[in-house]
């Protein structure tokens, strides 16, 4: 058993040959549910389906576990060619549900070794979760962009995924805060990786350009000290919490959020931030919403919940909206721009179609029915999506999250002749 178990969790991470993707370009004849079925390999119903994520996550467990735990006991996570050491402390007893992971990044930044030390060993006594394991990262470099660098979403992820496989933690319950520079990394982060927490907490940062877009499905907290005047913390906070509100206002069912600036003061708040835990607490991540506003961070990303795309398109700024309604799916997405972005040569994109993988569940739309994608307003496919052992191993490789995997999979190519909405006017 131990080595069939072995022999298909390494079938994942090497990437096995998906079938041909159901997939139809604009303009041509809607495929047959028989012909689709033929590309696609043997179809699975929704219990063989579940069944097989299963078997397949629970492969990748048994062949990381022991790696996994040895990690985390030394300390330090090794991602992206960098390393990141944290300290860990434990909070109250372990639901059935699994544990929660709280990651508490600390200030500094743009100074010494020794002070940025000091910040970190400060950090991991700041707060203190009713349960939970509360971990602080210590960063893995001394400049003043500590906490948004494009190594920190792999190292975050690394850990993240390692914490569930060898603590038992949840996925739907960790929690991302940060204080002073460890709040830029919050307002930075949390957009980007907006589908890996259940709630982000700001403290006494600043965003610099980074955007609230992504943080629709996400739970946002900002907690300012109304005196912190450097580099206009206090009013930039005011500004993202209206920018909120706004995009609130014009998706209700979007964008929750706290905004406290407590008057009188400073960059030290003298703990009265520590009220966003509980608030924290009481969301668990929602893995399948409904309507997405995906837009690409400093650091893009080729998956972001039920959305992927070729990482020749995921480019800084890029946005897509999805939203589900029945069996519709509808996408608006701009259109790629020669040299834009810094993963695009010169000319490379131009011309170039756009695509986007929708990966599915029978969590988002019932699989056995056809369904429908509108893609800038035209239809760019229609008929059943298969479930195939394929596409949930794909899944699994893009992201090894067991409440994540996508268990049927379609490539649409999307029309360049409009651009996306208002990411406030996407749907609910």
């Amino acid at each position: 058993m131990l080595v069939s178990s072995l022999f298909a969790a390494a079938m994942i991470l090497q990437a096995p040959a998906d079938p041909p993707l159901p997939s139809r370009d604009v303009g041509s004849e809607t495929a047959s549910r028989e012909a689709r079925a033929n590309e696609a390999g043997k179809s699975l119903s929704r219990d063989e389906a579940a069944e097989a994520a299963d078997r397949l996550w629970h492969a990748h467990i048994a062949s990381q576990r022991e790696a996994r735990a040895e990690e985390l006991a030394s300390g330090v996570i090794r991602a992206a060619g960098h390393e990141m050491r944290f300290l860990k402390r434990e909070f109250g007893e372990a639901p059935a549900s699994g544990r929660s992971l709280w990651i508490s990044m600390h200030g500094g930044g743009g100074a010494p070794k020794e002070v940025n030390d000091r910040q970190w060993q400060n950090q991991i006594g700041l707060y203190q979760p009713d349960e939970g394991i509360y971990i602080a990262p210590r960063a893995p470099s001394d400049t003043w962009n500590l906490w948004h660098r494009p190594e920190i979403d792999a190292l975050f992820d690394r850990l993240i995924e390692s914490a569930v496989i060898a603590w038992g933690v949840n996925p739907d319950r960790v929690y991302l805060m940060g204080y002073s520079a460890g709040g830029d990394g919050v307002y930075q982060l949390a957009p980007r990786m907006a589908d890996r927490f259940a709630t982000a907490a700001m403290m006494a940062g600043h965003p610099n350009d980074a955007s609230p877009e992504g943080l629709r499905n996400l739970p946002f907290a900002i907690f300012m000290g109304g005196e912190d005047k450097a580099y206009n913390r206090n009013t930039v906070a005011k500004a993202w919490g209206e920018r909120l509100g706004a995009l609130q206002k014009a998706d209700e069912d979007g964008y929750p959020h706290m905004v406290k600036i407590y008057p009188g003061l400073g960059h030290w708040m003298d703990r009265k931030d520590a009220e966003a835990l509980p608030w924290m607490a009481s969301h668990t991540r929602n893995p399948w919403p409904r309507t997405i506003v995906w837009k690409q961070g400093n650091t893009p990303h080729t998956r972001f919940y039920w959305l992927a795309v070729p990482e020749s398109q995921a480019v800084k700024g890029r946005t897509i909206c999805a939203s589900v309604d029945g069996q519709t799916i509808a996408l608006t997405a701009d259109r790629p721009e020669a040299g834009e972005g810094q993963n695009v040569a010169a000319g490379a994109d131009k011309g170039r179609a756009r695509t986007i993988d929708l990966l599915l569940s029978d969590a988002l739309l019932d699989l056995d029915k056809p369904v429908t994608v509108m893609a800038n307003g035209r239809e760019v496919f229609q008929g059943v999506v298969p479930r195939t052992e394929g596409a949930i191993a794909h899944s699994l490789k893009l992201r090894p999250d067991p409440k994540m995997i996508a268990t049927a999979r379609v490539r649409v190519t999307v029309p360049q002749d409009e651009r996306p909405s208002d990411p406030a006017k996407a749907g609910s």
